[in-house]
């Protein structure tokens, strides 16, 4: 029990929080002239000036629930308190200060452990005041704290639901920086491999041809040059397990468009020279039209074509991947899922971008733009 009170208490606060939007703004804008508009019209209010005082003046408190969460939960209560015990027998209060509830959540969803718990007994105390006083029996103190740790519950939900998703796309990342790291291992693999044969023709025949050592010498440094390119990309990236055989890069795209596999048909077309692209953003173009095709195969209701089109010029590789499946159709693996988290991820490892929407009229749409020195841009 006290490993679990100390942890609640260590507990840190979620990160990002958003300090104001403009829904706590449009909040404040609906609850100052309600509480105004009851204060004058709603016969019993009890203490009615001090009534609207301290609603009007507690209002401003939702804006800073995220980032002061313990501090407003405080000041809420406890000016509610000491009204409660100043004014013993009528308490000053409106309906509108229902938007309290709000407090509580907020203080769960984004104060730190100790927060909470202090925050807790401060409520705690407002509520107990109200009892000592009179001014609530039991069946209302129970009604009030139901309501609380509903409010409270739910901030706790959605804290641990959004650490939850937190988990999942960062679990997406490492994967696909995983799989990245593969092929950038095979990619200097070769090159390595290339040094080496070319180190032994060249000891074979510098005796007998030294110009054929030289250009050895030359092919080397440039070899060299490349591997050292995709070794700065390599070191960033987390690599677990032992590599797997990859695709070579934009020329298997061929093999996307299997004719004997069901569904619809993948037509593939490679605009430009893509023979002297740098290895890993080969490898990058392939994956990314893979994961798409995946996609709108599995989710692209009433396909009947995918038209996959690679593009590079002097400077990148463009990739475009659409479908003319339903308009407005869920696509689970795109979007919303991590499918796409996926790839954005590859593609801005090399520099790249990666995006996915709907078409205007039907269909699904994937874009990627890769730089050619994708790999040697990323610098250790």
């Amino acid at each position: 029990m006290t490993d679990l009170m100390r942890a609640v208490w260590a507990e840190p606060r979620p990160a990002g929080a958003p300090r104001r939007v403009w829904r706590d703004w449009a909040l404040v804008a609906v609850l100052v002239p309600a509480t105004v508009l009851e204060g004058i019209f709603r016969a019993d209010v009890p203490w009615r000036g001090l009534s609207i005082a301290i609603t009007l003046g507690l209002i401003p408190t939702v804006l800073w629930r995220r980032t002061r969460p313990l501090a407003v939960v405080a000041v809420a209560f406890g000016i509610c308190g000491l009204a409660t015990v100043l004014t013993s027998g009528a308490p000053p209060g409106l309906n509108a200060m229902a938007f309290m509830l709000i407090l509580p959540y907020a203080l769960y969803r984004w104060g730190s452990g100790a927060e909470a718990v202090i925050g807790s007994a401060v409520i705690t105390a407002k509520m107990g005041a109200a009892f000592a006083t009179g001014d609530l029996d039991a069946g209302q103190v129970l009604a009030g704290f139901a309501l609380l740790s509903a409010a409270c519950a739910l901030g706790t939900t959605f804290r641990y639901r959004a650490r939850a998703r937190g988990r999942e796309l960062e679990q997406a990342r490492l994967l696909e920086r995983e799989r990245l790291a593969r092929d950038l291992h095979d990619t200097v693999a070769h090159h390595v491999s290339a040094m080496k044969i070319r180190a032994q023709a060249g000891l074979a025949t510098a005796a007998v041809d030294p110009r054929a050592a030289v250009d050895a010498l030359h092919v080397i440094e440039a070899e060299a040059s490349r591997a050292l390119d995709e070794m700065r990309a390599m070191v960033r990236l987390l690599r677990r397990g032992e590599p797997e055989p990859v695709p070579n890069g934009v020329a298997d795209l061929e093999r996307l468009a299997d004719r004997r596999r069901a569904g619809p048909s993948v037509d593939v077309q490679i605009l430009g020279a893509v023979d002297g692209l740098p290895p890993s953003v080969g490898s990058t173009i392939y994956r990314l039209a893979q994961e798409s095709v995946t996609n709108a195969r599995r989710h692209a209701r009433h396909a009947t074509r995918i038209e996959v089109r690679v593009a590079a010029d002097d400077t990148a590789v463009r990739l475009r991947v659409s479908d003319d499946g339903d308009p407005g159709a869920a696509r689970p693996g795109a979007a919303p899922g991590y499918g796409l988290i996926g790839m954005r991820e590859r593609a801005g490892l090399l520099g790249g971008t990666c995006e996915a929407g709907p078409d205007p009229g039907r269909g699904w749409t994937v874009t990627a733009v890769l730089p050619l020195t994708g790999a040697g841009r990323i610098a250790v």
